[in-house]
């Protein structure tokens, strides 16, 4: 009767050893390092971003868990208050940044990782500690750029003059609704003064009341006064979105010519190509072939050795060629290094990535260079203006607010940056 009982005990020892294995496994898996990052893609845009990171956590043994929010700052905003911030967020705003850092919340980059911040996306900052102690630091890596604030159109289309072109506008974007008009006046006044005035204004330096400051806008309305009724409509009308799962607002056939950044090259066909803004606009000086850029830029805000090995990874050449590998044609990232547009890329992606690195100068996007409520009251400017864009006492009125808030933060100390342009890190191999 015994022998039963002893052929059954070895069994049993093996299933324990077997459920301690699984437990075991189990336990190391729950060990792996898990690192969240904080990112503004969503959706379809955010996948190559994804699977990029995917593929860098299997080689690493980390978790890496990708938070994507069209709200960026607002989600940040909260984390922060209730003491739970991502160990690595990536935010496109420098100015934004710079106050992350002077609040303590995003973290100087160690000597083995500063390096990576390249300008003009990443330009040193002086932060006082909590000692009081001044020194110039890093505080950011960019890990994807963009051109910004060119023209698109198809063939037939460059001509400044031409009688019947329709200007695409579309101002509408959620929470922070206007940034495409931001963007107008700032490729405006940098094409008609300059990389040294566009920095100086961008960096809190030059009023906003200065005649050419305020030339730019009217350099804008002249557009605007040609269809005023197209601009009015446009505060409401999306920057991008057609509705009905269609997107590219040169795909409304009645609109001709798009001001608008790198990024909308994914929404057209290989009709559609870039050109600077000085081709469309009348009066502008010819071969000044400078640039305003953007930057998604990556920051810690929870130190750890695994989230400065992740900023490491992100600027690494192998997480480019995993990014734009599962990237599609139309949607190659750009990176701060020059590259860009890789196999299969389209020739407007060739052409955005000749440009970039074929500029004398390229400039940070002035906007997202300044305190964020001043960017706030320039985007609200802006839809004001397009209410009547040939009201030159409107236009008074709104410059005298915004000199207002530039005095308000200038007073604060918020403005941190003032170093906006340089020579494109890939100008050298530019063909």
């Amino acid at each position: 009767m015994r022998a039963p009982f002893r052929l059954v005990r070895p069994v049993l020892a093996l299933a324990l050893l077997a459920g301690a294995a699984v437990v075991s496994a189990g336990c190391v898996a729950e060990e792996r390092p898990t690192v969240v990052v904080l990112g503004p893609w969503t959706g379809g845009e955010a996948k190559p971003f994804e699977k990029m990171l995917e593929e860098m956590g299997r080689q690493k043994g980390r978790n890496y868990v990708y938070e994507g929010t069209r709200s960026l700052r607002e989600t940040l905003v909260a984390q922060l208050r209730t003491e739970s911030p991502p160990d690595v967020a990536i935010l496109n705003g420098p100015g934004e940044l710079a106050q992350y850092a002077r609040d303590g919340d995003a973290q100087p980059l160690p000597p083995d990782v500063a390096g990576r911040a390249i300008e003009p996306w990443a330009p040193r900052i002086t932060v006082p500690d909590k000692h009081g102690n001044t020194e110039e630091k890093a505080y950011w890596a960019p890990v994807r750029v963009d051109l910004k604030s060119v023209v698109w159109s198809r063939p037939g289309e460059k001509e400044a003059g031409a009688e019947d072109a329709r200007w695409c506008l579309g101002m509408a974007s959620g929470a922070t609704s206007g940034w495409p008009g931001t963007d107008w006046i700032e490729d405006l006044l940098l094409q008609r003064e300059g990389p040294d005035v566009y920095e100086r204004w961008a960096s809190g330096a030059l009023k906003w009341n200065d005649d050419r400051v305020k030339r730019a806008w009217q350099d804008w309305g002249a557009v605007l006064a040609t269809d005023v009724e197209n601009a009015r409509v446009s505060i409401t009308r999306p920057f991008e979105s057609l509705g009905g799962g269609k997107f590219g607002l040169l795909n409304r056939d009645d609109c001709t010519r798009e001001h608008q950044g790198a990024f909308v090259r994914r929404h057209y066909g290989p009709d559609v190509m870039p050109a600077p803004t000085s081709d469309f606009v009348q009066g502008l000086p010819a071969g000044q072939n400078v640039f305003e850029v953007s930057g998604d830029m990556a920051a810690v805000f929870k130190p750890s050795d695994a989230a400065w090995e992740l900023v490491l990874e992100l600027t690494s050449r192998d997480a480019q060629a995993e990014w734009g590998k599962a990237a599609k044609a139309g949607e190659q990232p750009f990176f701060p290094t020059g590259t860009g547009g890789a196999k299969g890329a389209t020739p407007a992606s060739r052409e955005v990535l000749r440009m970039l690195n074929g500029a004398e100068r390229i400039c940070l996007d002035a906007s997202d260079a300044m305190p964020s409520t001043l960017r706030g009251a320039f985007q609200r400017a802006v839809l004001e203006f397009l209410e009547n864009p040939r009201d030159e006492a409107v236009l008074d009125g709104l410059l005298n607010q915004l000199e207002a808030e530039r005095r308000l933060q200038e007073g604060a100390g918020a403005f941190v940056l003032d170093d906006l342009c340089d020579v494109p890190p890939g100008r050298s191999s530019a063909g």
